[in-house]
């Protein structure tokens, strides 16, 4: 059975089975800074999620053959995906390993395939291999790790180095991939950029925290409080990317060399704006 399951607006949880959204779970945050900004939502409810939902099924194919893959357009201005787009442009990064809807764990070094596939979805649980997708993924220099459409990023990684790319980019989400990805650049000399998603809700240790380069803050509170003093670099205010390391720092500034109107201050951090997400779990 074709069945698609992602974390969006709220961490609410969507099913999607043959280009159907099926079940939608009642979000845990109720307002998001960059919905607001992008879409005017001013409250996230299931309605809105559902709406919003199928407003990416619609224009960008989600979870269908219709998928749109290539994109260079600007979603978030210091996104993960945006980030990546930057680093591997400029070859601060060889390939970077993502998780796609109807491909699975992917890895790539086209800035435009990452932002196509990256920059329209939120947390991919789990999805189904759509061969038209995959083929067409592929044919723009992609490389799908599974047949099945699998997320496995350690996968990914190891498939990345044996492809002989050095400097590789990884969305991650437990620390434990963290330290595989630890494991991995010491065993096979590579450099690898450690970037946490999607971390709404986490509650790790300091420790754990601090394997990673890169953290999206999204709505956790945990980490807003455990990060405080330790940050080399944060790009964003509101819903903050933040830079545990040096490698991490220099990778944000990657993306803002991209970018014009850019103020650079220096601020304790995490620095937060009134206007973060609500609420914070």
């Amino acid at each position: 059975m074709d069945e698609h399951v992602m974390e969006l607006l709220g961490k609410s949880r969507a099913v999607v089975r043959e280009g159907k959204i099926v079940e939608v779970t009642e979000p845990k945050v109720a307002y998001c800074p960059l919905f607001r900004k992008l879409h005017g939502m001013e409250r996230i409810t299931k309605e809105e999620v559902v709406k919003n939902l199928r407003y990416r099924m619609e224009n960008f194919g989600l979870f269908t053959a219709k998928r749109k893959i290539l994109d260079e357009r600007t979603f978030a201005t210091f996104g993960t995906s945006e980030i990546f787009f930057s680093c591997l442009k400029s070859s601060f990064l060889d390939a970077v390993v993502i998780a796609a809807d109807c491909a699975g764990t992917v890895v790539t070094s086209n800035p435009k395939l990452v932002q196509g596939l990256g920059g329209r979805i939120s947390g991919i649980v789990r999805t189904s291999p759509i061969p038209e997708v995959i083929e067409r993924i592929e044919k723009e220099g992609g490389f799908v790790v599974s047949k099945n459409a699998e997320i496995d990023q350690i996968k990914g990684v190891l498939f990345a180095v044996d492809m002989g790319f050095k400097k590789i980019g990884v969305t991650l989400t437990t620390p434990e991939e963290a330290k595989a990805c630890a494991e991995i650049e010491k065993s096979r000399a590579v450099k690898i950029l450690k970037f946490a998603v999607h971390t709404t809700g986490v509650d790790w240790s300091l420790e754990d925290a601090l394997l990673f380069d890169l953290i999206t803050l999204c709505a956790s509170k945990s980490l807003r409080d455990k990060l405080r003093g330790v940050l080399k670099a944060q790009a964003g205010e509101a819903i903050p990317i933040v830079a545990i390391s040096d490698f991490g720092k220099l990778a944000l500034l990657e993306r803002a060399k991209d970018l014009d109107g850019i103020l650079i201050i220096s601020k304790p951090l995490p620095y937060l704006s009134e206007n973060q997400p609500q609420p914070l779990v």
